[in-house]
C-alpha cells in the first residue's frame, strides 16, 4: 500500500499560518566581497559574539536548557553579518506558542547553533535570538500544553485498523519516558483503509510545530494534537512521500543536533573568529 500524507482533516483549520515560513538566510555571501573587511571593523557586537557562542558550545550536554544570546537591538549591519556566518544548516522550522506568536527557526551550518526570530500575527519581528542547544526551546515550549491523551468515539464505517492503533498510541503516549527510544508506526507497512487514516488524522488533529530536515534526503516532521505524537515523513528528489510514519518520542531524532557534533561546531567558531576578527 503506498504511504499515506499527513495532512489535516478536510474542512479543519491548522494552528499552523499558512504563511509561517522558516527563518532563511540571503543566498549572497558578503564574506567574500571587497566591503567584508570594512563591515566586520563595524561590527564588534559580532566579534564578541562568536567566542560566547563557541564557550556555550563547548561546555553543552544534552538535556541541559539551551542557552539563548538576544540579538535583537544588534545593529543592522551586526544581523546581516551573524546571518552570514551561521548561514544555513539542515534543520529549519517554525513553532506557535500559546500567545500567537510565531518562532522562525533555522540552524546554522555549524550543528547545535540556531536563528530563532519571533514574530507577531502582522509579520513583524518582535525578539530575535541566537540559541545555542539540541533544539530550540520554543519546540518544546509549544508541545507543552498539549493534551497527554487521545479521545475518540467510535469506529467509522470502512474502518479496519485504526482503533488498536489508537489503542497503541495512547498507551505508548503514557508510557513513554524521555530516556526512551521513539516508537514507529509505518504507514506503509501497516494496511490502513482511506477511513482510517481520516479517522486517524481527525482524531490526533495538527500541533503546533513544522519541522523539515534536509539532509540525506527531505524529511518533514510535524507535531499532531496530541503530545509526543508526531507525523514524520520523507520525501524523495522529487518530493513524492517513500515512508510515512508517527513517531512517539518527545522530539524525533532527526530533528535533533548530536551531541558529539557540538566540538566541531565550536571548533569552527573559534576558526571563523581568528580568520576575521583577529
Amino acid at each position: 500500500m503506498r504511504p499515506a500524507i499527513w495532512v489535516a482533516p478536510m474542512g479543519e483549520a491548522s494552528v499552523m499560518p499558512s504563511d509561517a515560513e522558516p527563518l532563511r538566510a540571503p543566498r549572497l555571501n558578503l564574506l567574500a566581497t571587497n566591503s567584508a573587511e570594512e563591515l566586520m571593523s563595524r561590527c564588534w557586537r559580532t566579534a564578541l559574539l562568536l567566542p560566547a557562542l563557541a564557550d556555550a558550545l563547548a561546555v553543552f550536554k544534552s538535556g541541559r536548557p539551551s542557552r539563548m544570546f538576544d540579538i535583537t537591538d544588534y545593529p543592522e549591519d551586526d544581523k546581516e553579518l551573524i546571518t552570514q556566518i551561521l548561514g544555513e544548516g539542515e534543520v529549519a522550522g517554525v513553532a506557535v506558542l500559546e500567545n500567537g506568536i510565531i518562532a522562525q527557526m533555522q540552524e546554522a551550518v555549524m550543528a547545535g547553533v540556531w536563528r530563532i526570530r519571533f514574530t507577531v500575527a502582522d509579520g513583524r519581528i518582535v525578539a530575535d535570538y541566537i540559541e545555542v542547544g539540541s533544539i530550540p526551546a520554543a519546540v518544546r515550549l509549544a508541545c507543552s500544553r498539549l493534551p497527554a491523551s487521545i479521545s475518540y468515539g467510535a469506529a467509522p464505517a470502512g474502518a479496519m485498523n485504526v482503533m488498536p492503533l489508537l489503542t497503541e498510541i495512547g498507551d505508548r503516549i503514557t508510557r513513554h519516558r524521555a530516556s526512551d527510544p521513539a516508537h514507529v508506526i509505518t504507514f506503509s507497512l501497516f494496511p490502513m483503509s482511506p477511513e482510517d487514516m481520516s479517522f486517524l488524522q481527525h482524531t490526533l488533529g495538527v500541533g503546533p510545530v513544522r519541522l523539515t530536515s534536509r539532509g540525506y534526503r527531505t524529511c518533514r516532521i510535524v507535531a499532531t494534537g496530541a503530545r509526543k505524537v508526531w507525523s514524520v515523513q520523507f520525501y524523495d528528489v522529487m518530493d513524492t512521500a517513500i515512508l510515512d510514519t508517527l513517531e512517539i518520542c518527545d522530539i524525533p531524532s532527526i530533528a535533533i543536533a548530536a551531541e558529539e557534533d557540538f566540538h566541531d561546531s565550536m571548533m569552527r567558531l573559534r576558526e571563523m573568529e581568528e580568520a576575521y576578527f583577529k
